[in-house]
C-alpha cells in the first residue's frame, strides 16, 4: 500500500481547474459523505462487470475516497488498485483513508484522468463516478478509460443526467435551485444531463457488450442524499456568486427554504436519475465498432 504517487511528466496543470464543482472544503466534505450515500449503486454496477480476487481495478477521478473500498473488497486477496485524482489534497485523503482501512494493495496516484500517463492494458477494470459529468469533452475521459483496460477487460461509469429533478408539491426555493445549477454547472462546457450520452459514448470508444441500467434519484426524509441539490449549490457558491447569478442573501434563503421544504415527509422530491453503464474492450480478434 502506498501514498499518492506524483503526477507522471506532463501532468495537465488545469486538470482542476475545469472540474466544475470546484475544490472547497465544502465540495471535499461532501465528496465523503457521498461514499457511504452511493454505495449500494456502486456495488451494483461492480457485479455486472463480475470483478474477481487477484484482478486489477482503477477508480479514476476517486477524490478523497471513491470506491477503494469496494474495489479492494473484490479483488482480495491477491488484488491490485489504483485511485486516481488530480487533486493533490483529494490524492492525500484518498491515501490516508486507504492507510487507515487498511486497505490492500492499494496506490493512490495525483494525475489528470484525460491523460493519466500510466501503462495502457494494465487493468481489468476502469471505473469512474459523477467524473464524466464534471469535465468539458468527457470522450477524452472515457478514451483514457479504454486505453488502461486490457483487452477484454471492463470499463464502468455511473453517472447522473439532472435534467429529470421534480418535486411535488411545487416549491419556489427548489424550482429556482434546479435554474441556477445547470448555467453554473456547464460554465466550463460539462453536461448536466451527461448521464443519458454514456453509452453513446463508450460505444464510439470502441467497446462491445455495453450495457446501461437507469436509477432513480429519490430519497426519503432522513437520507443524507435528499438534499443534494442544495448541498451542490453549496459547494458551487464562489461560481454562482461570481457568474451574478444570485447574490449571497438570495444563495441563504434558497439554502434554507429548500431544506425545510425538503425535511417535510409529504414532500416528494427526485433529483434526476443515475446511468449505470458498462462495457468490454475487445480482445485483439475482435471488430470493434467506432462511431
Amino acid at each position: 500500500m502506498a501514498g499518492p504517487v506524483q503526477p507522471p511528466a506532463g501532468t495537465s496543470s488545469d486538470a482542476i481547474a475545469v472540474y466544475s464543482l470546484g475544490s472547497s472544503k465544502v465540495e471535499s466534505d461532501r465528496l465523503l459523505r457521498q461514499t457511504d450515500e452511493l454505495s449500494a449503486d456502486s456495488a451494483a454496477l461492480l457485479d455486472r462487470v463480475g470483478l474477481r480476487p487477484g484482478q486489477t481495478a482503477m477508480d479514476l477521478g476517486c477524490g478523497p475516497r471513491g470506491i477503494l473500498g469496494l474495489l479492494a473488497a473484490r479483488v482480495s486477496p491477491g488484488g491490485r488498485v489504483v485511485g486516481v485524482d488530480a487533486n493533490p489534497a483529494h490524492a492525500a485523503m484518498a491515501a490516508e483513508f486507504a492507510a487507515r482501512q487498511g486497505l490492500p494493495g492499494v496506490e493512490i496516484v495525483t494525475a489528470d484522468a484525460r491523460h493519466t500517463g500510466l501503462p495502457s492494458g494494465s487493468f481489468d477494470l476502469v471505473h469512474a463516478r459523477t467524473l464524466l459529468i464534471n469535465v468539458p469533452d468527457p470522450m477524452r475521459v472515457v478514451a483514457e478509460m479504454v486505453r488502461l483496460a486490457r483487452p477484454g477487460g471492463w470499463v464502468a461509469a455511473m453517472e447522473p443526467d439532472s435534467d429529470y429533478a421534480v418535486c411535488y408539491p411545487p416549491n419556489p426555493a427548489f424550482a429556482r435551485i434546479c435554474e441556477i445549477l445547470p448555467v453554473v454547472f456547464n460554465r466550463n462546457g460539462a453536461d448536466w444531463g451527461v448521464g443519458r450520452r454514456v453509452p453513446e459514448l463508450f460505444r464510439r470508444a470502441g467497446l462491445v457488450d455495453v450495457g446501461v441500467e437507469a436509477r432513480v434519484q429519490f430519497y426519503p426524509p432522513g437520507n443524507p442524499r435528499r438534499t443534494i441539490l442544495a448541498d451542490l449549490l453549496r459547494s458551487m457558491r464562489p461560481f454562482v456568486l461570481e457568474m451574478g447569478l444570485a447574490s449571497g442573501a438570495e444563495l441563504e434563503k434558497l439554502d434554507a427554504a429548500a431544506r425545510a421544504y425538503l425535511e417535510d415527509p409529504c414532500t416528494v422530491a427526485v433529483d434526476g436519475l443515475f446511468y449505470l453503464v458498462w462495457g468490454r474492450k475487445p480482445s485483439g480478434t475482435e471488430t470493434r465498432g467506432f462511431g
